[in-house]
């Protein structure tokens, strides 16, 4: 915040106390013959579908998080190839019974690629009921069960042909090479 000083009309600024940050999320959109590959998962709004997605975890790139979700989700490996594009949505449930109200802003960084061998003896990760082969028409007509409105939009990016290299995608040794932050440690 700030204000203007009366005597020199320069900004006086303020220190902020309390910085909002968008949550950081991958996405994997894989497409095969025609059908996309999804998630039904549980969620306190009940079974929604989604991408296979989720949180960077910290000390990890965007590919590595990217692959690691859609193995845990999907138990296949994944290689990311594209950049399909970064979205923001925002979220908002009100409190209930089982707690606060929640505001919620992610920026997504979705991925296309190359869906590998389902990995024996895995299993899907926690929440996570099954996956589901859909077509484009079976995904639009589902719009009302989706995570996230950006479910659709990946897709329908994906199938206008956006693709960005992955050299666009840039990250400094020293997010992976350097030891977790602290608990209490502010950034």
């Amino acid at each position: 915040m700030s204000v203007s000083c009366q005597w020199t009309n320069l900004p006086i600024i303020r220190p902020m106390t309390n910085r909002w940050k968008p949550s950081a999320t991958v996405a994997a959109i894989i497409e095969h013959k025609g059908r996309f590959l999804l998630v039904e998962e549980h969620t306190p709004e009940g079974l929604r579908l989604n991408n296979p997605a989720g949180h960077l975890d910290e000390g990890e790139d965007l590919l590595a998080a990217c692959a690691r979700e859609a193995l845990e989700e999907t138990m296949h490996l994944f290689t990311p190839t594209h950049l399909l594009g970064v979205y923001m949505s925002r979220f908002q449930r009100p409190a209930n019974d089982q707690g606060a109200a929640q505001d919620v802003t992610y920026l997504r960084f979705a991925f296309c690629g190359q869906l590998g061998a389902l990995q024996a003896g895995r299993n899907l990760d926690t929440g996570i009921v099954r996956t589901l082969w859909l077509s484009p028409d079976d995904i639009r007509a589902s719009a009302v069960r989706h995570r996230s409105p950006l479910v659709l939009q990946c897709m329908e990016d994906y199938l206008r042909g956006q693709r960005f290299p992955l050299s666009a995608i840039h990250t400094d040794a020293s997010v992976t090479s350097l030891q977790p932050h602290t608990t209490g440690h502010t950034r």
